[in-house]
């Protein structure tokens, strides 16, 4: 097969399949990313060939840089990480099963190379070039994560306990369901089953957490349970707490919960990444995220528990968002029985159904995936778009998704009466799929493609923690720090406190005394001697030991100022406020050059009237700062360098109109741009191909049209030479019966005549057909030309950004103050090969950017 042509927001699946004659068509089946908003449901029984499926659709989804998080209880979908782009056995040769390889009677390297040789074969034979496989790679991150276990990476918990980011006035219906489903799961992973909505344990939990998160405030386990003893509510509806539930038990309650965490195994709920949906589908860098959730090696209630946690923070995140009608983001399911039955209410089945009604508003797609469709929740079903349905195993499992269908069909607005679904079901076979959705005119019977993934099976552990280990993030460890420097400056800082350090040369013990209506602030210390050495040694690259510390101040112009920038147009309205620092010349006669200032990373609320405790030494002042007149002076050069220097940066796209708003991330300004122009290359898509479908309806109908003649004309062929052929039998059976006329002679010549010229009329008609058909072709070829440019253009719109400067006018700069600043700085006495020396650091933070 030819290699596809590849189109964004389109997924290459597959080719159609004729099961007449159980032969693959040359017809590649593309699928509409945006139709996964509508959701998905994959059936189909063990070797059908739906892993298979999916892990195709999951790669065509990090080819169009679709952020994904996968729930994989098995551990299939830990196979997308096996991507081999050079196709060698030594690839493939880590991820060969020993057992099978001694099953087939090979050694583990000579199934390596026959596995290699099969993919590479098998692409090959779907058009799949090795740089596709790169480009797979390069498109997505691809994480492994593994809740309650360090195999992968791990996750922490914490954050589901934390409030909602939303106001509780106006999301009050949402925060409580929340709340309930987040305590059924902490019931369900302590083995206590409550009714949500009639037990003790569910109303007093639920009672707590609204009562925090109401607040804003957030929670965690050692929290909840002192909560549960002493709970923060007087009243459970009309009863006091002690009525409603007894102090005894609910201290058999907190224990229950005090065991569940002090069981060794349940630390590692408690460390890792947080479980962030938006830190779990995009990177730092706003590189889309594959983030596959590991479960099998949890036991059911931890598998609930975790899966409930999931899909509340996937929902509230989702409802966090602003509508679209592109693909956003996708969240797959594999395996889903039992947690969306059909009767029992699990903790995760209301989230669940929530997400298939209420996330397609939002950009947020859910791919279902299950070997029994009567395991599911009818309401599950009918609420999918697209079925992709495989062999099936059960006469059961056929009569459901029939069942199923007929209702998404009817919910459609469509009747399928004329397809026989039944009797297309009960042909399929391997990898063979037939493909309803409700958002085409027909159904589609296709094969699979070929997957770029290595289908080694589901991983184990170790096999996790050998593609996880190179990824977990290294702890944030500094430069080994010497055993000096961690044991004096405490004792350094006490003798510096008492008296006992010698001070430095032109420093004194206290602030220098000043005229009373001179203003004077002192900046905060932000880092001790440690993390000042630290921060040093970041950049220098080594860590001295320190035998002595001293907290020392010198003199400043502080000068404090608002700069206002707006834009109309884009209804920008900014009001910065600086703080910042500059250096007087010692000189009598010199200033301070707000040039050469700092920038301080504090608010003007932070500055100090007092000195740090800490203190030991203050610098003597320069003559310029010693009046109150001289200070005053540095006001007007403040404000002007202001005026001249300050500008907002705006980072904009121009062809969205996007701007990188105040505060907002380099991270989340990329997602925003590339959803924006995930839904202009739709957007511009779709109308060019309502542009050109009226053309292309025409000639289509011209096409049928002349099929129409031409199955009459070859109908009229035929008929005529039936005639020619009787009609010379009979000149021939004439003429040895006796019979000498010319009227039959000239008959046969007319017969003849006239079968000649149905002939040409067939020639006529199949000419016109295939000059029509080129025609098609022609204007078929150029649209898509024409979606590969737009596709083009809006494929990295991160490469058109550009920068503009928005300039204060001379009135939107205000100056509060200037003021006689001190600065702290740390004086270490640090010992080096030469002897000791003396290094002065500065003690108090800048702004970001500044060095």
């Amino acid at each position: 097969m030819q290699a596809p042509e590849e189109r964004l927001g389109s997924f290459y699946l597959g080719a159609e399949y004729d099961l007449a004659s159980s032969q693959r068509l040359e017809k590649p089946v593309h699928y509409d990313a945006r139709d996964l908003t509508t959701h998905a449901v994959c059936v189909g029984m063990t070797g059908s060939g739906k892993t298979g499926l999916c892990i195709g659709l999951l790669e065509e989804a990090a080819l169009d840089k679709v952020p994904v998080i996968l729930i994989d209880p098995k551990g299939d979908m830990t196979n997308l990480l096996l991507q081999f782009p050079d196709l060698l056995p030594e690839n493939f040769l880590p991820w060969i099963n020993e057992d099978d390889a001694r099953r087939k009677g090979k050694s583990s390297e000579e199934l390596a190379a026959s596995t290699a040789e099969q993919w590479k074969t098998g692409l090959a034979d779907w058009g799949i070039a090795p740089d596709r496989i790169r480009q797979l790679g390069q498109s997505a991150d691809y994480t492994i994560y593994t809740p309650g276990s360090e195999t992968g990476v791990p996750v922490s918990i914490l954050g589901s306990l934390a409030a909602p980011p939303l106001d509780f006035e106006e999301h009050a219906e949402t925060i409580r369901e929340r709340i309930g489903g987040t305590v059924s799961a902490l019931l369900g992973l302590a083995g206590i089953k409550a009714d949500p909505t009639r037990s003790r344990e569910s109303i007093l939990l639920a009672g707590i957490f609204e009562h925090f998160w109401k607040k804003g405030q957030d929670l965690d386990l050692a929290a909840l349970i002192t909560s549960i003893q002493n709970p923060p509510m007087r009243q459970v509806g009309v009863f006091d707490v002690n009525t409603f539930y007894p102090e005894k038990e609910r201290f058999e309650l907190a224990m229950a919960f005090n065991s569940l965490i002090a069981s060794p195994s349940f630390q590692s709920w408690l460390e890792g990444d947080p479980l962030d949906i938006d830190r779990m589908l995009y990177t730092a860098g706003g590189k889309p995220r594959h983030s596959i959730f590991y479960l099998a090696h949890l036991s059911e209630s931890e598998r609930m528990f975790f899966v409930t946690l999931l899909l509340e923070n996937i929902l509230t995140w989702t409802r966090a968002q602003s509508g679209t009608s592109s693909l956003r983001a996708l969240l797959y399911f594999d395996e889903v029985f039992g947690y969306l039955p059909p009767v029992a209410e699990p903790p995760s089945k209301r989230p669940l159904l929530t997400l298939l009604k209420q996330a397609r508003a939002f950009g947020v797609g859910c791919v279902l995936v299950t070997q029994n469709p009567v395991d599911l929740d009818y309401k599950g079903l009918t609420n999918t778009g697209t079925w992709f349905i495989g062999k099936l195993q059960a006469e059961r499992d056929k009569q459901r998704v029939l069942e199923g269908l007929k209702s998404a069909i009817s919910e459609a607005g469509g009747s399928g009466g004329s397809v026989d679904y039944d009797s297309i079901i009960s042909q399929l076979g391997n990898r063979v799929f037939l493909l309803h959705n409700v958002h085409e005119d027909r159904p589609v019977v296709f094969q699979t493609r070929w997957a770029m993934s290595y289908l080694s099976g589901p991983m184990t552990r170790p096999q996790i923690r050998k593609l996880m280990d190179p990824r977990k993030a290294p702890g944030e460890a500094g430069p080994a720090v010497a055993t000096a420097a961690a044991a004096t400056p405490a004792a350094a800082a006490k003798d510096a406190r008492e008296g006992g350090g010698t001070l430095p040369c032109g420093f004194s013990p206290n602030p220098p005394g000043l005229d009373p209506s001179m203003k004077q602030v002192f900046v905060p210390v932000r880092f001790d001697a440690r993390a000042a050495l630290e921060n040093h040694a970041r950049n220098s690259g080594s860590l001295p030991s320190v035998s002595a510390e001293q907290l020392v101040y010198e003199p400043a112009v502080i000068g404090s100022a608002s700069v206002a920038f707006s834009d109309r147009k884009r209804a920008i309205s900014e009001n910065r406020r600086l703080v910042m620092a500059a250096f007087p010349s010692p000189s009598s006669a010199g200033t301070a050059s707000w040039e050469e200032s700092e920038t301080l990373g504090m608010a003007q609320s932070s500055l100090s009237g007092m000195p740090d405790s800490r203190a030991a030494a203050f610098a003597s002042l320069p003559e310029n700062l010693s009046t109150p007149r001289n200070l005053a002076a540095f006001g007007q050069p403040f404000a002007d360098w202001l005026y001249q220097h300050s500008r907002f940066q705006l980072t904009v796209h121009p062809g969205t109109g996007l701007f990188r708003r105040s505060g907002e991330s380099e991270r989340d300004f990329t997602i925003r741009l590339q959803q924006a122009a995930r839904e202009n290359r739709d957007r511009e898509v779709d109308a060019l191909e309502k542009k050109f479908e009226p053309q292309l309806e025409r000639i289509s109908e011209k096409i049928r049209r002349e099929e129409r003649e031409l199955a009459q004309d070859e109908a009229e062929h035929r008929s005529r030479k039936t005639s020619e052929l009787v009609g010379l039998g009979e000149s021939v059976l004439g003429f040895f019966l006796g019979r000498k006329s010319t009227r039959g002679i000239g008959s046969a010549l007319t017969r003849r005549r006239m079968t000649s010229n149905a002939k040409a009329d067939i020639e006529e008609s199949t000419e016109t057909i295939e000059e029509l058909q080129r025609e098609q072709e022609k204007v078929g070829a150029e649209m898509q030309d024409r979606v590969r440019e737009i596709s083009a253009r809006w494929e990295n719109p991160e490469a058109a950004l550009t920068s503009e400067e928005l300039v204060p006018r001379r009135s939107d700069v205000s100056v509060d103050f200037v003021a006689l600043g001190w600065l702290p700085s740390w004086r270490l006495s640090v010992d080096g090969p030469d002897g000791a020396t003396t290094l002065t650091l500065p003690a108090y933070a800048l702004a970001d950017g500044e060095t």
